[in-house]
């Protein structure tokens, strides 16, 4: 499991004066930006390979309150990858400065390549890191028809 300690700032907090829901998904994001980052996909290797992570959907689940002035730690768990490393999903929880989950979250992504702006597999090196990192609890190997669990009715405008 990835761990990654993240500051508290005023600014995270909402009119509630407890951490905004757009906080909890900012920091989840700093999280696996620093994943990658840590993985060796910095953003120069990044945009060397035009390639870049696009998010297909995001769940939420906030269990309890974050204050200012108590850090919290974010974790990352790789629970699925597709065969050819196209699709992921992640987990992230939350934990307080006492260890106690804050936030559970559910990620479904994929990889871009960012001059067709299409999606794409990552480079051999990419896939070869991605699977030596431990996986989550529950791990699965991913299929298209998971990226998309439930039928969304589209509607456009008249």
């Amino acid at each position: 499991m990835y761990l990654k300690p993240v500051e508290i700032r005023w600014n995270d907090l909402d009119a509630n004066r407890h951490l905004g829901n757009t906080a909890f998904i900012s920091f989840m994001s700093h999280t696996r930006m620093a994943f990658f980052h840590d993985l060796g996909f910095t953003l120069e290797y990044l945009n060397s390979h035009d390639i870049g992570p696009v998010v297909f959907y995001e769940h939420v689940y906030y269990l309890r309150e974050v204050l200012l002035g108590n850090p919290v730690q974010v974790s990352l768990e790789i629970n699925g990858l597709s065969a050819d490393g196209m699709f992921f999903e992640f987990y992230h929880n939350m934990y307080d400065y006492q260890g106690r989950q804050v936030a559970h979250s559910q990620l479904m992504g994929a990889w871009m390549d960012l001059t067709t702006r299409k999606l794409t597999c990552p480079t051999p090196e990419m896939s070869k890191r991605f699977n030596a990192v431990e996986k989550g609890e529950g791990f699965r190997v991913l299929t298209q028809k998971d990226t998309r669990p439930v039928r969304i009715p589209r509607k456009d405008l008249p």
